[in-house]
This record gives C-alpha cells, structure tokens and sequence, in this order.
C-alpha cells in the first residue's frame, strides 16, 4: 500500500517505506504518537492527497509520514506528454538519485539526519512550458520531540555561541524572523533574500516604470513669444522692449526631475545587493554538491539585477548620501516600501521564531553533541557551585564551509573552572588525540601511540590528595542513537560502550620529563537521547557498569530534568571524591594494587540536634551527610587528605566515622559537608579536649595519643 498519494492534474505520486511501520512505533514509543504530526502544503493543480487512503487537508496537521535515516522511494507518473521531469533539489547528490524514463520519474529520498520543514520540488517540461510542483511537509525525530526538544537544543546552543547552530546545503530549513538586535550574518543575508528577491525585483521595476519625481526650477532666456506666461518681475522690462522681438527676457521654468532622494537611494540599494549576491553566488558555485538546477536560478537572478542596475533611469540620478530623516515615500508609497523593507531586512540578526523567512541548521546529531557538551558545562559549574566570572571560555568558534561556524576543538574549546584563583576542573570539546606531540587540538600530555582518538567531551578534575596538580579523566561521547527498549527503559547502541572501552584502553598520560606512558582516563560514558522511569533507568544495564567498571551511560535529553540528575549527581559524585577513593575503585592489573597514604582524622563537634540525629542514623546502618560551617575547622586543615571524622558529642567522643567524600555547600554562608558510610565504634568513651581544639586534623598516632592521654570514662 502506498504511504503518501498526490493526485495532481498532471500526474499521480506514490511516496513508499517498507519498514514504515516499526519506524512508526520506534517514534511513537520514544515521543508520543500525539507529537508525530507534520503540516502538508502544496502548489496548485492538486486534487487529492492521501495518506494511508486517509485524505489530508492543506495547511493543517495530520500525521507524519517523514522521519530521519529512513529510505523513501518515489515514484512520479504522468498523465500528460512530458518531455523532460527531474528532481529539484539544491543538493545535486539528490537528484542524481532520480531518473525519468518513458513518462516516469523515479527515485528515493533519505534525510539522514537532518529533521525540520522540507519541500519535495518537481520540475517537468509539456508543451514546451516548463512547470514546478512544490509539496511540503516536515521530517520529525524517532527520538526527540521535534516540536519542543528541537527548539529547547537550538535555544541553549545559540544562547551560549550565537550562529553556532546554523549551516547550509541541507535538506530541511527552519522559520526564522528577523532581529532588530546582533550581527547580521551572510548566511542571514542569503536566506532572507531568497524569499525577497521576487518581490523586490517586481518593485524595483514598478519604480522604474512609474517613478516619483520632483519639480527643478531653471533659468533660462526666451523671446517674448515663447513666453507661456508672464512673471510679474519681467512686466516692466517687458513694456520697455516691446518693439524689440529679438529682446531674450530671463526667466525661470519648472521641469520634472527623478534625481529624488528616494530615487538615489534604490541605486544604491540595489547596487549594494547585487554586488552582495553576486560575491556570495561565487563561494556558493565552490561547493561540490551544489546542482545545476541551484546554479542555473542563481545565474538569471544575477542577470536580472545587473540589467535592473544598467537601465538609463538611473543616468540622472545622483549617489545617495544617507536618509537626514525618515522618507514617507520609502515607507508608503508602491515599490519604494518593497524596496526599503528589504534593504533593512538584510541588515538584521535573525530569531528563530517560526517566521517566513527559511533557516536551515546543522544536522541534529551535530546539534546534540554540541548541547551535551554545554549541559555537561553548566552541570560542573552548578556542582563546583561557582559563577560565571569563575570560568575562563578558552572557546570560540571557526570558520567552516561557505559561511557557517563550528566549535573550537581541543585547546581551543577548553572552559577552565576556577575558585579563588584556584583551578580545579576543566572541560574540552572534540580533542583529537595522536602520537604528535604538537598536536594542536590536543590535550597537554596525552598521547595515543596507535590511531588517533577523538572522544566528544573530555572532563579533567584536578585532585591534589595523591599529587599536586594531579587531574584525573573522565570521558564523555554524545550519541544520537537509541539501540532499543528492555524493560521500559531506553538503551545505548553497544559499539558505542564498546568505544568507551577503546578511549580508555587507546590514550595514555605522557610526562615529557621522562619517556614513561600510564594509564590515563579513569571512566568513559555514552550520553544519548533515551527515556524512562528514573528508578528503572538506575537499575539498567548502562548504569549498573559505572559501578562496576566505571564505563556506562547516562541517558540525557531537552526538558528531562528527572534523568538529568542521574548525571548531575554522579558528576557531583566525581568532584566531591578523593582521588585515592577513585583509584581505589578503579580496577588494577593483575599483581597490581593502590597503595593509600597515611590518613588524617578530623576532630570536631558535633553539638547541634541536626548532626548528632544523623549519626544515630549512622550507626543504624543508614548513611548520612555531616555538615558544619566553614568557621569551625581551623585554616591549617586540608580538608582533601581527610579519611576519617570524630565527633566530639558533650565534650566526649566514643568512635569515628569513615569519610566518602567531602563537599562545599554556598548558601547564606559556606558550609562543608561530609559523607560518611562507616562507623568504627571505640569501646569507651573519652573526654574529649577543650572547645579551643576542636576543628583540627590528627594522624592515626596522634588520635590513638589523645585517647591515652585522656580520662576513659564508662560508656
């Protein structure tokens, strides 16, 4: 059964899909079936459209038939004798998948993943009249809600790089509206005007044809009898040569003249386009895949601007200076508003918006792991629980392709996270890692001996506990693919777990002071579009790893805030932990292990209701969290090399408390807070010292010291 039938006064189209139906509810068990509609437009000459033998209406929502990284063929027969019919596509790739034989016009399309609005554009010869057909419609998501995560995607990445999320040669577009605010790029430029540029000809012609002019007075010396009438200042000379014919009396005419002000300014603005147009058509004609239906338009757009720009009308017109105040004419009168509505169009930024104008961006996969790289920014930076003016952006875009910007990578997209001068995390988009020392879109002592690696989001934190300087790797790679649904809970396509293995296997920490490699990335993690119950989503497969080899996923999409903070607590996890508790849960080699230091015990009090009820809770087999201000544990502490916390309880304390992590909480005032999930009780109880020596750290040997020297009191 056909997918989608147009029956058109010319021909009959079948647009087919084989796997349509599992396409269908991979969608609908992802989104919703309720957000898996698309708008249907097209041009005139149509009498029917269906869908599944359900008719469609124009304009309004029915549902989708297009969704990404499917095959469509189609297939296109005529009623009529056709000479010639083709794809018009600006993507010439695209068309060279059609071919027309005896009266057919065959083919397939494949959107891969570009999603948004898209047009099916026909282009046939009857009768030596050369004819287009345009249907319209929009490519949808299997995974994301086109209508709401689209836009959420779009809205982060622009508000963090503006015109990041822009590119060209595609094969969907967006509604765009332009902005009175920002900079007005060339892909901006080009966009608009290709929706202008019919109306702004056809103004620019009305003008030419019917323009305003103004009456130009001028002297000129005329016989009396070819005087059309007499000025009261030329009476009386007049009467005194009245019997002289040949007498020239001066005199001033009024003649109409097109040399306005609004006149100059459509030369200039319509010098000022076609030099633009023709400057952008050339970097466009570069681009290898750009067909010869594109080309073709192009080239008679630019001839028809140069013939406008060459028509004697403008011979007596003179160079524009500039508008010293607002022309009624340019803003109302026929032609002129055409031509000035445009001219400031071009000058403007643009806003997403679902305007008129057509916007196309980059593909979604692209999309996704640019907003992943920028959630994983926002989510270290709310748990290191610092401010914007904290975070040195390294960062910046580059040039890509026609007129389109990409990321920064390696060094040049590095945000450093700081605290009181103090580095302690950074964040680094799309490094390419290789056996290059100098490797400029590297990172600063890795190195991979074999194939070069480029992970999508590199995390370092910086632990001082084992070594100063010390930064330990975390790695991150976005993926736009879902691999199935066990259990109600989406799942990450297993050649990616698989590379996350190979990163942590491939790339190795080199000191250039010696020759020595060593093991480098600590844990590798999918980040990918999937969905379910957050306690299922705990419980699967991809989570349950990260525990046990510290390689898993984390499943993050726009507008999900229950299984972000999956992710926001491990990482929370990451930055809270002592690097000698990451080592020691990493796996060694066999024969090997990860010696500890010497531990430091915290000595503190622990008076308040709140503390000592948690530590009954604790004893209870519960863990808990300790908190305490900032103020109570003395300068001298370095609170990183802490293992274990007593807490002195009415000047007495009976046992300690292995430390998990240990955090910085900013409220009203900064608190630190301890993670504890052991309870070693003494046997006794010991008086403990006085307030004054509370807040401070103590080795093994000194603790065992104060027991001794302290009175032991029956418990």
């Amino acid at each position: 059964m056909d997918l989608l039938t147009i029956r058109h006064e010319d021909f009959t189209m079948y647009v087919e899909c084989s796997k349509f139906e599992g396409i269908w509810n991979k969608a609908k068990g992802n989104v919703g079936e309720e957000n898996l509609l698309s708008t249907y437009t097209w041009s005139d000459g149509v009498e029917a459209v269906e869908r599944n033998g359900e008719p469609i209406v124009k304009g309004e929502k029915a549902p989708a038939v297009f969704f990404d990284n499917a095959e469509y063929p189609v297939w296109v027969d005529f009623n009529k004798e056709v000479t010639h019919a083709q794809f018009g596509s600006m993507l010439q790739s695209d068309n060279e998948r059609f071919t027309f034989r005896k009266s057919t016009l065959a083919g397939f399309i494949n959107y891969g993943n570009d999603i948004g609005k898209s047009e099916l554009n026909l282009i046939y010869k009857i009768d030596k009249e050369t004819k287009r057909f345009t249907l319209g419609y929009e490519v949808l998501s299997t995974k994301l809600n086109y209508h709401e995560h689209w836009r959420k995607i779009i809205e982060d990445i622009e508000q963090e790089y503006r015109m990041l999320s822009l590119d060209y040669m595609k094969r969907t577009f967006h509604g765009f509206t332009p902005d009175t605010t920002g900079e007005t790029p060339e892909l901006i430029w080009w966009s608009v005007f290709a929706g202008e540029q019919q109306k702004f000809i056809k103004a620019c012609r009305n003008i030419i044809e019917r323009p305003r002019h103004r009456l130009h007075g001028y002297e000129v010396y005329l016989r009396a009898d070819k005087l059309k009438r007499v000025p009261a200042n030329i009476e009386n000379e007049l009467a005194e040569h009245r019997r002289e014919p040949a007498h020239l009396y001066r005199v001033e005419e009024q003649i109409q003249s097109n040399d306005t002000q609004e006149n100059r300014f459509l030369k200039y603005a319509l010098g000022q386009i076609t030099e633009k147009y023709e400057s952008l058509k050339k970097r466009i004609e570069a681009i290898k895949n750009v067909s010869p239906v594109m080309k073709k338009d192009m080239d008679e757009m630019v001839d028809t601007l140069k013939h406008l720009r060459r028509n004697p009308f403008f011979r007596t017109v003179g160079r524009f200076k500039g508008l010293n105040q607002e022309s009624l004419v340019l803003q109302r009168a026929t032609g002129y508003s055409q031509v000035y509505t445009t001219w400031n169009l071009l000058r403007r930024a643009y806003s997403l918006n679902d305007g008129i104008y057509r916007l196309q961006s980059k593909d979604i996969a692209t999309l996704y792991e640019i907003w992943c790289f920028i959630e994983v920014s926002h989510i270290v930076r709310d748990q290191l629980g610092i401010s914007m003016e904290d975070m040195e952006h390294r960062n910046r875009m580059e040039m890509s392709g026609v007129f389109t910007w990409e990321l920064g990578k390696g060094e040049h997209s590095r945000i450093l996270f700081r605290k009181d001068g103090v580095e302690l995390a950074e964040l680094v988009y799309n490094p390419k890692h290789t056996d290059k020392d100098n490797e400029n879109i590297s990172m600063e002592n890795l190195v991979v001996p074999t194939v070069p690696q480029k992970p999508d989001i590199v995390l370092q934190l910086r632990k001082d506990d084992v070594q100063k300087g010390m930064k330990m790797t975390y790695l991150f790679d976005a993926k736009y693919r879902i691999d199935g649904n066990v259990n109600g809970v989406d799942t990450p396509p297993n050649d990616a777990i698989n590379q996350m293995h190979r990163y942590r296997d491939a790339i190795y920490y080199k000191d250039y002071d010696g020759s020595q490699l060593k093991k480098e990335v600590i844990g590798g993690y999918i980040l990918f579009p999937g969905d379910g119950a957050p306690l299922d989503v705990a419980k699967a497969r991809f989570q349950r790893s990260i525990d046990e080899v510290n390689i898993g996923a984390f499943p993050l999409r726009p507008k999900d805030v229950d299984n972000r903070k999956l992710l926001e607590d491990f990482i929370a996890e990451l930055i809270g932990n002592r690097a000698t508790d990451m080592l020691s849960d990493a796996i060694p080699q066999k024969g090997l292990f990860y010696q500890e230091g010497e531990p430091l015990y915290l000595l503190i009090s622990a008076s308040n209701q709140y503390n000592v009820g948690i530590m009954a809770d604790l004893k209870n087999g519960l863990p808990c969290k300790f908190s305490c201000s900032h103020q109570g544990i003395r300068e001298d502490v370095d609170l990183r090399q802490i293992r274990y916390l007593i807490p002195v309880l009415n000047q007495k304390l009976s046992g300690y408390y292995a430390v998990k992590s240990v955090n910085t909480k900013v409220g009203e005032s900064l608190r630190i807070e301890f993670e504890l999930d052991q309870y070693k009780d003494l046997g006794f109880a010991v008086n403990a010292a006085t307030q004054d020596s509370l807040g401070v750290s103590m080795t093994y040997m000194e603790f065992v010291g104060l027991c001794n020297s302290h009175v032991v009191t029956e418990k």
